[in-house]
């Protein structure tokens, strides 16, 4: 490098150095405007010192994933903790500090001298421990410390949803590996996390931005998608939504409207849980009508009367009503949910008054009394105790997942008795959470009085019955239908019996070539491929992200692959023919299986067949599509 390349090269780094600097200045300058109207010059005068000695811990420091100064990331972090969670001033010092025990010389006995107990305690939970040994894995360990932390103190654990939630805002300069790591953690962990906090806003961001990095072909085929939908309907729902403002101003209800579309991971969701295509989704936005807080009415009495007034002039759909005013999700999410019709398509409305929607998003500090926030704590120390009991190592992070940071579902007893169990929990769940015995010897289901399985999943509402049988005694087989720790606990007590099966491709997504794809190295060095959106591969990356390894599983015109798709359209003549030509004539594959039936000229085919690749497969659908008449082509999970 010559002088002047030299010199230039210094003046650059010079010019960065000076608008990270201003930069930093006016975020801190915003920052400290926006809390001072809630801190006292006290507490205003530690904050700061507070922010001074980040600085100075991290002064050479530089952020991996931006190379800005890494101080950037702790100012980042306090303003979560401080303007959009509205904290106090012990967790705004200690998120200004909390990476200064972990990443420099400063211990937390230095916290402690320089600003109290309290603030130290908060920096200590949120500091990854470092062992020689871990007693599940490093990642896990990490995640149960959190977890014991919530026992004594939420603060804590809100600080560090916070750091993931800047983290992962900030993630797009991170190799793929690593983006699929912090990604895999936040949807499998921090994510529901939030959600259980009724954190919904932050629950939802981090959600969509892990499947923005998990899946980037995905995520912006659905970006685009949701683009359009907006363009082509906006001029329909913005008259929609006018209709309801008058009809709200005539009867001098002074509510605002508020229009949001879905984020690109709810759609996909969604696409997976009804299992049909973006086109066919029944609703991409909410419409929320929100209404003040008033005092002197009651909120369900308000809600009920804009209810009404919609209905007298909108068709709602049959049993679309949502009542969670009365009965609101564990995490504390209130609102009154219709559907009303607008012109031909349903629309998803949610009526709230202000307070309901400020509860949803700052979730379990909306109310800072010390009895509401003993109430979150007691609900975390009472579920964390009774899993330790029945869990150890692996299963302890597993069954924390599905039991507690779920969404539950109330159903009920013959009695009329309530029992909270996590969605998608089955009947076989509920007879263990009725009494053990009862599991043991569980027949059948009678559900809403239909006879049904033991397998059957619930839902909400259901009143369900459970016959027993002396004779019956647990399978192996009921631990794929149990999701309860408790249920899990007594069937593996009796079952002492575990099952290993080496696997390449993962048989539960059945990956293929082409796919966006990630690989994860066991034990005995077996590389064994996922896709990305799957279930299986989100959660290892959340514990053994260390094992994650990039895969090339290129198409090879010697191998196939068994798919399964399905088929909806209106039925002619030669339909079948017609179908059956584009997959062996026109692609030379051969078909495995196939079954048809046609109900009202409405045709429903499904077909097995072999391909090379998901681009193969991807042209397949593309060239049934355009068969005529043809209306919904979808891929299906083959069953293992």
């Amino acid at each position: 490098m010559n002088a002047n390349d030299k010199k230039n090269k210094n003046a650059g780094q010079e010019r960065t150095r000076k608008a990270n600097s201003e930069k930093i200045k006016r975020e801190l300058s915003s920052f400290f405007a926006a809390i001072a109207s809630r801190m006292t010059p006290e507490d205003m005068k530690r904050i700061k010192a507070a922010y001074r000695l980040a600085d100075k811990a991290h002064k050479s420091q530089k952020r991996e994933t931006t190379d800005e100064p890494f101080i950037v990331h702790p100012i980042a972090v306090a303003r979560i903790i401080g303007e959009e969670l509205r904290l106090g001033a012990n967790p705004i010092m200690a998120a200004f500090l909390h990476d200064v025990v972990e990443d420099t010389p400063y211990t937390v006995e230095d916290v402690r001298k320089r600003f109290g107990d309290d603030v130290a305690f908060l920096v200590r939970v949120v500091t990854k421990e470092k062992k020689d040994h871990y007693e599940m894995s490093k990642q896990l360990d990490n995640f149960k410390q959190m977890l014991d932390s919530v026992q004594y103190d939420i603060r804590a654990i809100l600080i560090k949803l916070a750091d993931r939630l800047h983290n992962m805002r900030t993630l797009s300069g991170m190799p793929a590996n690593k983006k699929m790591k912090v990604a895999g953690e936040t949807d499998y962990f921090y994510a529901p996390l939030a959600n259980r906090l009724g954190l919904y806003e932050i629950k939802t961001e981090m959600q969509n931005l892990s499947f923005r990095y998990r899946c980037p072909q995905e995520y912006a085929l659905l970006e685009d998608a949701l683009k359009e939908d907006e363009a082509k309907n906006r001029e329909q729902l913005e008259a929609f939504a006018g209709k309801i403002r008058l009809l709200l101003s005539a009867e001098n209800i002074p509510a605002r409207l508020e229009i949001k579309y879905r984020t690109p991971y709810s759609l996909w969701l969604k696409m997976k849980k009804t299992g049909v295509d973006f086109r066919h989704l029944d609703s991409t936005h909410t419409i929320r009508i929100i209404f003040p807080n008033n005092e002197g009415v009651s909120e369900k009495n308000t809600s009920l009367r804009i209810y009404s007034l919609m209905t007298d002039v909108f068709a709602d759909k049959p049993g679309s009503i949502s009542n969670y005013i009365d009965m609101p999700k564990e995490n504390g999410y209130q609102s009154f949910h219709v559907k009303l019709l607008n012109e031909h398509e349903w629309e998803d409305i949610r009526i709230s008054s202000e307070r309901m929607v400020r509860n949803s998003r700052l979730g379990c500090v909306a109310d800072r009394t010390d009895s509401n926030i003993e109430n979150w704590i007691a609900k975390f120390r009472s579920v964390l105790k009774d899993i330790a009991e029945y869990n150890r190592k692996s299963g302890y992070i597993q069954s924390v997942v599905s039991n507690f940071y779920n969404d539950n579902i109330l159903v009920f007893t013959p009695k009329g008795d309530a029992i909270i169990l996590p969605q998608r929990a089955t009947a076989l769940d509920f007879a263990y959470e009725i009494h053990s015995s009862i599991g043991e010897h569980a027949q059948y289901a009678r559900i809403n009085s239909k006879l049904c399985s033991i397998k059957t999943v619930l839902h909400r509402g259901d009143c369900v019955e459970i016959g027993v049988n002396e004779k019956i005694s647990p399978e192996p087989g009921w631990l794929d239908h149990a999701l309860t720790h408790k249920a899990k606990h007594n069937i593996l007590s009796q079952m002492r019996k575990t099952k290993t099966i080496p696997y390449k491709r993962c048989p539960h997504c059945h990956p293929l070539p082409g796919d966006e794809l990630i690989g994860f190295q066991t034990a005995d060095e077996a590389i064994i491929i996922h896709k990305r959106n799957c279930y299986e591969a989100i959660m290892l990356a959340s514990q053994d992200g260390d094992s994650i390894i990039n895969v090339d599983f290129e198409e090879d015109m010697d191998l196939l692959y068994p798919v399964r798709i399905h088929i909806k359209a209106v039925d002619r003549h030669h339909l079948l023919h017609d179908l059956v030509d584009r997959i062996t004539e026109k692609l030379n594959l051969s078909i495995k299986n196939l079954t048809t039936k046609t109900i009202d000229e409405i045709v429903d085919c499904t077909i097995d067949f072999s391909i090379h690749s998901a681009r193969e497969l991807q042209d397949i659908i593309s060239d049934i599509y355009a068969i005529e008449g043809v209306d919904e082509v979808l891929r299906q999970d083959l069953k293992s």
